[in-house]
């Protein structure tokens, strides 16, 4: 999520410098740049949460990790695995947007 968080920093500054210099940011080779950022950074933010839900699955369901090392929050583990889904849903929702952006020239 580390890479995700530094490209949409990057975006944003981006969107920031174009909006004070009043350029335009509608180029197609930019936006291919951004819809090919985008679809990288989605496949590896499903990635990362897959990787992190087969881990859970594996201490809580098949090791019974969780019962045995009570100290472990087991819950919160699981609600950050379903915040990482809603991150990635979005992610692909922003990158799919990019890709009309970009057949719309």
């Amino acid at each position: 999520m580390g890479l995700q968080l530094l490209w949409s920093f990057g975006l944003a500054c981006l969107d920031v410098y174009a909006l004070r210099r009043k350029r335009d940011l509608q180029n197609p080779v930019l936006v291919s740049l951004f819809v090919v950022g985008d679809w990288v950074t989605a496949m590896l933010s499903l990635a990362a949460a897959c990787s992190s839900a087969g881990v859970i699955v594996l201490y809580a369901r098949d090791l019974d990790f969780c019962r045995v090392q009570t100290r472990l929050p087991c819950n919160q583990f699981e609600i950050s695995i379903i915040l990482a889904f809603i991150t990635w849903v979005l992610v692909a929702m922003s990158s799919h947007v990019m890709f009309w952006i970009l057949a719309s020239f």
